[in-house]
């Protein structure tokens, strides 16, 4: 069932709640190459109910903030917010984000009603810095000296587990690097 209170929230329905997490590993860039962050974190999901775009279009939307730690001194170094957004009628999904750094991401996918081998729920979405429909937004100071080119997510959710791993390409320090973020996490 993927309905609350009378909303269908389709494959998002399963991120409801609060989740926590303790095995993530950031892979960042550095000036001099890349450093990997062990980190715990926090994501709470809040169903906000439908939503009606243009009279036609009818959306679940369900807002998120996440808060991210460094496992070696505790320290927020990650912290994101937005929401999770279902189109029943398109069958599409879609994931706005924003973090504190001047850059905002509107990633999109069509879900497939794929699930992994134990049952659980696939989402995917992606953006492009150059996509007509899925696009990154960043400040001019992001733009020049650590663009966002392109976000691509997967999360696996379902039977009390969610998992997820990203992947932003982003051109820092001369070069492109993929920054990469993945975690496994419990409902509490």
């Amino acid at each position: 069932m993927s309905e609350e209170n009378g909303v269908d929230f389709g494959p998002l329905r399963g991120l409801i709640g609060v989740w926590k997490g303790a095995v993530g590993i950031d892979v960042a860039p550095e000036p001099d190459g890349r450093e990997s962050n062990p980190y715990f974190e926090t994501i709470t999901y809040s169903p906000v109910g439908g939503v009606t775009n243009a009279e036609s279009q009818n959306l679940a939307v369900i807002h998120y903030r996440q808060i991210v730690q460094r496992k070696s001194d505790g320290e927020v170094f990650h912290d994101e917010t937005g929401y999770w957004m279902w189109d029943p009628a398109a069958e599409i999904v879609m994931h706005s984000l924003v973090i504190p750094r001047a850059v905002c991401v509107l990633a999109g996918g069509k879900y497939s009603g794929k699930k992994n081998t134990d049952g659980r729920v696939v989402i995917e979405v992606a953006a492009r810095i150059d996509d007509k429909d899925w696009q990154i937004i960043q400040s001019p100071f992001m733009q020049k000296n650590a663009s966002t080119k392109e976000f691509r997510q997967e999360v696996i959710v379902g039977n009390g587990k969610l998992s997820y791993s990203e992947t932003t390409m982003v051109d820092i320090y001369g070069k492109m690097f993929e920054h990469t973020d993945q975690n496994e996490l419990v409902l509490v």
